[in-house]
């Protein structure tokens, strides 16, 4: 046992985690002290004996309501009892055998949860508050029957936890809509939560075991050959005008070419980016630490996105060191100019997968390229060295680059062009600091009118009646392809002639 000494929050949120558990005991109360495990977790606890047997008790996890103030307070208390010869462990089991399904979830975030990633305890508490508690919080966990768990299944698919509350946010306000695949969501937390009473023995079997949940809506949308080239079509559009950040544009393309999900590019750092390899070496993602391999496009497309000062990320945001957050208004714009409304970011991880796929490279291959949970199993295979990885990232990126339009060699200084007379300007001159755009001349409809010899007016006029040359919306700017302008003038041209 080490030394003692006063147990202070400076103390508690300073204290290192090693390789073992690390026990603090305080000089105050005897018996008091901190547990700090090897995954940071930090709680209080109180070792007493009774009738000669040696036994610890748990307070709390370090934080709202336990500080070393609160937590000393509550050890002097159950000091107090152990003098009068009470147990307080066994007490505290006992306690647990008329724990209610409330008391067991917030046990399970409390514990169960001490080494699961932030993310995950987000998504068990909202589970657990939106839709548990609200049903079976009262329940006791002896008592809970599968019969229990199906209604609940039921009742969150139905929409009977459907509210809306008010947040601690200024104004903000969530929403809880419930739903098939809240309620399939709701009954794994539930089960999770379960799971850990039976490793505590506090009930003997978990109910929510083998019931059936809804049929979760499996979505596979691969983006074909042409619909990547009307994607790189509208990226190039949307860059050539400026109608969109050229950081959110940036990293659509870089989701098309790794097969990277979205955080993992939105909040990739420079200091992540291994050129000398040839990949990207995330300490985090939603599988742990990983490296993605790069192919030639993606790289060409890292070294022409220009860095911002002081800013460690990729894809810097609008404050001075954060990174870019949304992009979903910015894919909502470029996906509906690209006609693809049907398209998510995500299936855009998918498409890599799906290009690799009819190469003819391996699962094992793919599985490898996207970082999956599986592919640790075929980590022990040596065969599988990085060569065919690279060569598969290489080749995957390499087409779907071609198909989006973007150009492999590296620019490293782009013209700035003035929107109203772009069309004076090819797109191969168009060298943009994320990639050189497809050689597509990209007009205006003052640019338009003026070719056209019309007025404005009468150019949006063929527009709202569909007869006048095929244009792209980017966001509201309205933009025309200078071949299909052509195209129209000559079949204009034609028609007058006959």
């Amino acid at each position: 046992m080490r030394g003692r000494t006063k147990i202070t929050k400076r103390l508690v949120e300073s204290t290192v985690a090693s390789d073992a558990d690390i026990f603090l005991w305080d000089s105050e109360v005897r018996g008091f002290g901190l547990r700090v495990r090897k995954s940071g977790h930090r709680s209080y606890v109180l070792q007493y004996r009774h009738v000669g047997r040696a036994r610890r008790y748990l307070i709390g996890a370090h934080g709202s309501p336990w500080t070393p103030e609160t937590a000393r307070a509550e050890a002097t208390r159950l000091l107090g009892s152990v003098a009068s010869d009470v147990d307080v462990q066994a007490e505290k089991t006992e306690r647990r055998n008329e724990m209610t399904i409330a008391e067991l979830c917030d046990l399970y975030v409390e514990e169960g949860l001490a080494t699961r990633k932030a993310s995950s305890v987000v998504a068990a508490r909202a589970d657990i508050e939106n839709h548990i508690k609200p049903i079976l919080g009262a329940y006791r966990v002896a008592n809970l029957a599968r019969a229990d768990v199906d209604r609940l299944l039921l009742d969150v698919g139905a929409g009977f936890t459907k509210r809306t509350a008010r947040t601690r946010k200024k104004r903000g306000l969530s929403r809880v809509r419930g739903g098939k695949g809240a309620a399939n969501s709701t009954v794994q937390t539930l089960s999770a939560a379960l799971g850990f009473a039976v490793s505590r023995s506090l009930r003997p079997d978990n109910p929510a075991i083998g019931v059936r949940r809804f049929p979760g809506r499996k979505i596979e949308r691969f983006l074909s050959p042409a619909e990547l080239a009307r994607l790189g079509e509208a990226l190039a559009a949307a860059e050539a005008l400026g109608v969109e950040s050229p950081y959110a544009i940036a990293a659509i393309r870089l989701l098309a070419l790794t097969g990277c999900r979205r955080n993992e590019v939105l909040t990739l750092k420079r200091s992540h980016i291994d050129l000398t390899h040839k990949c990207l070496r995330l300490p985090d993602s939603k599988t742990g630490a990983k490296t993605v391999h790069l192919g030639s496009a993606a790289i060409a497309l890292l070294q022409t996105i220009p860095q911002v000062s002081g800013n460690p990320y990729l894809l810097p945001g609008s404050g001075a060191a954060g990174h870019l957050v949304d992009l979903q208004p910015a894919w909502v714009r470029i996906r509906k100019a690209a006609d693809l409304d049907d398209v998510r970011l995500h299936d855009l991880r998918h498409s890599f997968a799906s290009v690799g796929a009819v190469s003819g490279d391996s699962l094992l291959i793919i599985g490898a390229l996207l970082g999956h949970r599986s592919a640790k199993t075929t980590e022990r295979y040596t065969h599988l060295a990085d060569h065919p990885l690279k060569g598969a990232a290489d080749r995957i990126s390499g087409e779907i680059a071609q198909h989006l339009g973007i150009a492999l060699e590296r620019v490293d200084q782009a013209p700035i062009v003035d929107i109203d007379s772009l069309a004076e300007h090819d797109a191969s001159a168009l060298g943009s600091i994320l990639g050189t755009v497809i050689k597509t001349r990209w007009l205006n409809t003052d640019a338009v009118a003026q070719r056209l010899a019309l007025k404005v007016s009468t150019l949006e006029t063929y527009r709202w009646l569909g007869t006048g040359p095929t244009f792209r919306k980017i966001g509201r700017r309205v933009v025309y392809a200078a071949e299909a302008v052509e195209e129209w003038r000559r079949s204009r041209v034609a028609a007058v002639g006959t």
